[in-house]
């Protein structure tokens, strides 16, 4: 018989990604975002764009034509209890906002197994990695409060690696898909939360999509590892390309801040990849570096901690400070990435500032 999960994601741009693949599977999302954004979905659906080797067009994915049913609401039209995985999807910062806030600590307390695509790892998450004094890391969090509820076994992290953006000139709900990689997910505690994931990655897994010329599979996948350090992976990505995007008065390409300076990029990469390891990351969970650079080749925009810097944003997620945290208690320290976390705290109290004025 088949089984047909209901899943929430709280986050409709970069959540609509994981909703089309779960949707495509039979499952039926329910997107937690603003109320315009809840007002189009519900009218419209949502599209994700995808490049696909060897074409020269997108395909789109319409929720609209899928199996599973998409619908939106708002923060306080969703009681946690009545789904069987939570997605977290919005930006870090965001989860202290009035309505997200409450609904976040009511996952908490549901202890339905959660699953964060955020490229800063909750503090939960944080706490199953052995060793490590957790007090001294809250500082990397905007309000790290928000995460107190939360029983560490039933918060796992999926690593955000398919790049995505939502095109200026569309409607918001409209995703396109910039880097088609994998979401790799680290395994619950519980096993019976890994059987979810599991029966997600096999459905997405099976998806075929109709083309003209026959049915064709699709990039992005979903694949869960057992280890807890897979989706660490991610981090020397952040520090070597997504935080280096930011300059003193502006920003840059991540292609820029991978490869103008090369070897710098290598040398902060590859810290983070030792400190990954130094934590009991083996390296075959990591990702080597000239595999990042080549992908950070067609990386043609700047990260949106950068763009969200530009527009004055007073928080934005600091997973750079909280490596050079880690990094600190391991008694390890890399005078780009202190230089980078100085820029950034510097940028940061500079748009307070003006946000105050």
């Amino acid at each position: 018989m088949a089984t047909n999960y209901n899943i929430l994601i709280m986050g409709a741009s970069y959540g609509s990604l994981l909703a089309s693949k779960m949707m495509f599977g039979g499952h039926n999302v329910t997107l937690v975002c603003l109320p315009a954004e809840a007002d189009l979905i519900n009218a419209e659906g949502f599209r994700v764009r995808l490049p696909v080797k060897g074409r020269k067009d997108p395909v789109e994915i319409d929720s609209r034509k899928l199996p599973g049913k998409v619908k939106a609401a708002g923060t306080g039209d969703v009681n946690p209890k009545d789904f069987d995985l939570i997605g977290l999807a919005m930006q870090e910062p965001q989860y202290r906002s009035p309505g997200v806030r409450e609904l976040l600590d009511a996952v908490a307390k549901s202890r339905v197994p959660c699953m964060s695509i955020m490229n800063m790892p909750p503090l939960p998450y944080v706490k199953r990695i052995p060793g490590l004094d957790y007090e001294a890391l809250k500082p990397a969090y905007t309000d790290p409060t928000v995460w107190d509820s939360f029983d560490p076994a039933t918060l796992t992290l999926c690593s955000p690696d398919p790049q995505a953006i939502r095109p200026p000139e569309e409607k918001v709900n409209v995703l396109q898909v910039t880097l088609p990689t994998n979401f790799k997910v680290a395994k619950f505690d519980d096993e019976k939360h890994n059987e979810i994931i599991r029966k997600l990655q096999a459905d997405i897994e099976a998806i075929r999509f109709d083309t003209p010329e026959g049915k064709i599979e699709l990039p992005v996948k979903l694949k869960l590892h057992d280890s807890i350090f897979v989706p660490l992976a991610k981090w020397s990505m952040l520090l070597a390309g997504n935080y280096r995007t930011i300059t003193k008065d502006g920003m840059r390409t991540a292609q820029e801040a991978v490869h103008t300076d090369i070897e710098e990029s290598k040398s902060v990469y590859n810290f983070v990849f030792d400190l990954c390891v130094k934590l009991g990351a083996s390296p075959s969970d990591l990702v080597p570096f000239e595999k990042y650079a080549a992908a950070a080749q067609s990386l043609s925009r700047p990260a949106s901690a950068a763009r969200a810097l530009q527009n004055g944003a007073p928080n934005i997620e600091r997973a750079d400070k909280l490596v050079q945290l880690i990094a600190k208690q391991k008694g390890m320290s890399h005078p780009a990435i202190d230089a980078q976390v100085a820029l950034v705290d510097a940028r940061l109290e500079a748009n307070r500032k003006k946000a105050a004025a």
